[in-house]
């Protein structure tokens, strides 16, 4: 049956179209970049369950449309369905962040709204919503919002770079749960993050570690975007505002809050606790049935001033206090193995610390690179199926501007076997690719970014963010969002 296999190997675990490109690096190298989002789009969106491919004895249906930028779904104590939509996203677009309460027929009713997008993440636990604003203009907040009363818990997160803060989940030690992603792609700030948007407005932003970190005095030269001259260049180390150099053996201090790290705080607010950190951006975080957090973390770019090639998406299991690798570091893996993460015709990544806080911990699964790996659930009953395994919803690539692809990556919810790392195929357009649908001309999915099991375990929901093309810039389309439901139909 097409696509429904188990995906073995190095080739399956890092992407269906990196290891191609990894094999034939001279035709990658000539070749054209052909991602999901290099397509054009002409409104309206089509929506078809039809267009889509499931599991046989599964269904699926579209439970609200019209959503702007939507990126997360909750369920209250009553089982009742909300959806959090962003208020901004990649590419500069600024809208109005909003929980929504999801009616029957799909009619979404405004609950609560936000003036500091973008809101990343959702939960539901004992009366209150627990919201992570991400906060690209101000910095990132964990808020909690009850009897429609919104209360910041968590202030002041280093969220103005190209990662902001991420889902808060509730964990059975009654500690509330969040990531925090980078500033940069791989610890420099560059020219790419000039065209994020954020260097221009924080000219001295750069990434924080969790503890102290000694420099390998590596520096990197780049055209310097924040000068009218076009020849000007500046000179920048890892962990250092754009255009100041590094030092051997300078040593960056730690301090909380952090980049890149899982943080706790309790539900009621106070002291902020580091989980763990070494991460790139932990996006989604659940609890396994056993208790177990895990964590689906966006691996490096091919881009800015230090590129990293052929990393695929990581999905972790927590280890409390362990460093996972960033910025030096992929899935256990050193960036000094040239020959794997050189991207063609660029330097080596190399080191920038020239001492490692530890050995980072193994992946549970590899996914594909530049899937973008998202929000993701674990199921826990038997009335959906494959109870104790995670549904993964990947965003799809953003190339050309993270970096090369020859077919589209992404764009679908897989299914992760935590017990042997295997990854299958769940939900992904019909056709001959993992195309968006924008791009097939179909009414199936475009954009997956959450997947949440509703409280008695029967429906898995997937949040679609919508189109969202990909030019000289990321082109997101306002009203394209959609809230799907997937369930089984008989034994």
């Amino acid at each position: 049956m097409r696509r429904w296999g188990l995906w073995l190997g190095r080739l399956a675990l890092l992407g269906l179209v990196a290891g191609l490109a990894f094999a034939l690096k001279s035709c990658y190298f000539i070749a054209p970049s052909s991602g999901g989002g290099q397509t054009a789009f002409e409104p309206p969106r089509r929506v078809n369950p039809a267009d889509v491919q499931l599991p046989p004895g599964y269904r699926l249906e579209a439970v609200a449309q019209g959503l702007t930028f939507p990126v997360a779904v909750a369920f209250d104590g009553e089982g009742r369905v909300y959806v959090l939509e962003a208020g901004y996203s990649y590419g500069e677009v600024r809208t109005v962040p909003r929980l929504l309460e999801v009616r029957p027929g799909g009619e979404p009713r405004e609950v609560a709204r936000g003036d500091n997008p973008p809101w990343n993440g959702l939960s539901y636990h004992e009366g209150a919503f627990y919201i992570a604003e991400g906060g690209e203009f101000e910095g990132g907040r964990i808020l909690r919002l009850r009897d429609g009363q919104l209360t910041p818990l968590v202030t002041g997160l280093p969220s103005v770079g190209d990662h902001h803060t991420n889902r808060a989940v509730m964990g059975p030690d009654g500690y509330l749960y969040f990531g925090q992603g980078t500033a940069t792609n791989s610890g420099v700030v560059g020219p790419d993050n000039h065209d994020f948007g954020w260097l221009r407005r924080r000219p001295d932003f750069h990434d924080t570690p969790c503890k102290d970190v000694k420099l390998a005095g590596r520096n990197f030269e780049s055209p310097n975007p924040l000068t009218p001259d076009p020849n000007d260049r500046a000179v920048t180390g890892a962990f250092l505002p754009f255009g100041t150099p590094s030092q051997p053996g300078q040593v960056i201090p730690g301090r909380l809050p952090c980049n890149g790290a899982v943080l706790r705080v309790r539900p009621e607010g106070g002291a902020l606790e580091l989980v763990a950190w070494g991460f790139r951006n932990p996006f989604g975080l659940a609890f396994s049935p056993d208790g177990t957090l895990y964590v689906s973390d966006n691996s490096y770019d091919e881009r800015g001033s230090r590129p990293v090639f052929g990393t695929g998406d990581v999905l972790w299991r927590v280890e409390p206090g362990a460093w996972y690798g960033w910025p030096d570091f992929h899935a256990g893996r050193s960036l000094l193995e040239a020959d794997h993460f050189t991207p063609p015709g660029k330097s080596p990544p190399g080191h920038v610390l020239a001492e490692h806080p530890g050995t980072p911990p193994k992946p549970v699964a590899l996914l594909g690179v530049h899937a973008s790996a998202n929000g993701f659930d674990f199921s826990r009953s038997a009335a959906f199926g494959f109870a104790g395994q995670a549904f993964v919803a990947e965003f799809g690539d953003m190339s050309p501007g993270v970096g090369k692809v020859l077919a589209p990556v992404g764009f679908r919810v897989v299914r992760v076997d935590p017990a042997t790392g295997a990854v299958y195929d769940f939900a992904a357009n019909k056709g001959d690719s993992f195309a968006p649908a924008s791009k097939q001309g179909s009414g199936g999915l475009e954009r997956p970014v959450d997947a949440r099991f509703s409280p008695d375990g029967g429906a898995l929901y997937v949040v679609d963010f919508g189109v969202m093309t990909v030019g000289e810039r990321p082109q997101p389309r306002e009203g394209t969002g959609v809230l799907w439901r997937v369930t089984q139909e008989g034994p």
